[in-house]
């Protein structure tokens, strides 16, 4: 449940793309009414900002459109941490982190960076060295004063430190604390405001959404540094949260923070449900997603909230908590869910329209390519179904580029000229609300490889 899990990645070489299959013909189409504007725009008409976490080689097709269009903030998922940006002692590469930079400041979006000191995705070389408390001051000195330099006056906001809890409030025991004390999060606060001072330093964890030992310790510490003259603007609370369980003392919480003249931001959103997902479960989240934003709203100083990963093809989940998923406000062909909706409604919005197909209830299919050759690749495509169901199904599209079908499994597909067809085999026909089933294929490539739109019916 900790921050900044890898972004998963499903998407490789040729990454993903989707395109939104039709509604079915499974009942009346939604009455029409004025869409709401992007998040993004509902956001700054409250004056607080919605991001989102991003990983920079997706920043194109859908997922750089709905990026650039929805959110008012970035934050690397991985590409700012040190294990990134120093694999190897003295050697930086900052190519990713760079990509995202360029492509907020081209969508006219604020960057957030995460995470200059934490106790994990380090490198080897830095965790399993023999350091004198000397040599690890002086090292993490050169980290922030490097990382946080180099995008001075690009980065609105710092992660500075990551998770330096435990669950009881006491300090958890890492490579910083048990070589340096204490005073390694003083030290790293100082040392990044001097690089950059115009930055917003923020300490960082999670299960501290809710007045708890945790976050009481966070709160001791934050009016310890204050009263010692150490730069701290600001805490993140991450809300990874669980379907349902939206501390009920959150909006408390900010507010006590906010009183001792920091701001508060709802850092790394998510709200995960036990699979299958389905109607009743994604209103439950919709609510979620509407409370958590609401108490951010709520308070002057909440700076704004952060979703972790905006789609649920991009979650940290499924890897990290299996059987559980659908944690994010866009299900996995790039249509927003419920939860989008209920954001939209906590920041101001009608929750009628804006950011995609609204959720009339319908199935719809996502294509993926999973890897790629010289003259192959391996594709897939997930049919999912919201306020629908299905007993049979069957996708259409058509390869604009010459590519052909070699194989296939778990699906009859046929290909006449540039037309393909694949259809249910007798064991996966049924998708039911909140469901999916997925079948996979080869086919042959040449010079190009774009991506089709899929219809199911």
């Amino acid at each position: 449940m900790r921050t900044s899990h890898l972004l998963s990645a499903r998407r490789s070489l040729a990454g993903l793309a989707t395109a939104a299959a039709a509604l079915l013909a499974l009942g009346a189409a939604p009455s029409a009414h004025a869409a709401d504007p992007p998040l993004r725009d509902l956001a700054a008409a409250q004056g607080k900002v919605i991001g989102t976490a991003v990983t920079g080689s997706e920043l194109t097709g859908t997922y750089g459109d709905i990026t650039g269009r929805e959110f008012g903030s970035l934050t690397p998922g991985n590409a700012m941490k040190w294990g990134s940006v120093e694999p190897t002692r003295g050697s930086f590469d900052w190519a990713e982190a760079d990509q995202i930079v360029a492509f907020a400041q081209a969508h006219h979006q604020q960057v957030r960076g995460h995470t200059l000191v934490w106790h994990s995705q380090n490198p080897s070389w830095l965790t399993g060295g023999s350091w004198t408390p000397a040599q690890l001051s002086s090292l993490l000195q050169n980290h922030i004063s490097t990382e946080v330099g180099r995008y001075q006056g690009k980065i609105t906001g710092w992660d500075v430190v990551n998770e330096p809890f435990n669950e009881d409030g006491t300090y958890r025991s890492t490579l910083w604390y048990d070589g340096l004390g204490a005073d390694y999060i003083a030290s790293a606060l100082t040392w990044a405001h001097a690089a950059d001072p115009a930055a917003k330093l923020y300490i960082n964890d999670y299960n501290v959404e809710g007045v708890n030992a945790k976050s009481t310790a966070l709160y001791n510490l934050v009016k310890s540094l204050k009263a010692r003259g150490v730069p701290i603007d600001g805490v993140g609370l991450q809300a990874h949260l669980v379907l349902g369980q939206v501390p009920a003392t959150l909006q408390q919480n900010i507010q006590r923070f906010a009183d001792l003249g920091v701001d508060v931001a709802i850092t790394e959103l998510d709200v995960r449900m036990q699979l299958p997902a389905d109607s009743g479960k994604l209103a439950q989240q919709k609510a979620d997603f509407k409370a958590v934003v609401g108490a951010c709203a709520a308070v002057t100083r909440c700076a704004g909230v952060t979703v972790w990963g905006f789609t649920d093809s991009d979650s940290w989940v499924p890897s990290t908590f299996p059987g559980y998923g659908a944690a994010t406000p866009y299900d996995e062909s790039y249509q927003p869910k419920p939860a989008y909706y209920g954001i939209a409604e906590a920041l101001g919005g009608s929750g009628g329209g804006g950011g995609g197909t609204a959720p009339a209830g319908g199935c719809s299919a996502a294509y993926t390519v999973t890897s790629q050759w010289n003259s192959g690749f391996t594709g897939q495509v997930r049919i999912s179904c919201t306020g629908a169901s299905l007993s049979s199904w069957k996708a259409s599209w058509s390869f604009g580029a010459g590519q052909q079908l070699t194989q296939a499994w778990n699906a009859g597909c046929t290909q006449s000229g540039a037309a393909v067809t694949c259809s249910n085999i007798s064991y996966n026909g049924t998708v039911p609300d909140g469901g999916s089933v997925t079948f996979g294929f080869n086919a042959n490539w040449s010079g190009s490889n774009p991506v089709p739109a899929v219809s199911v019916g």
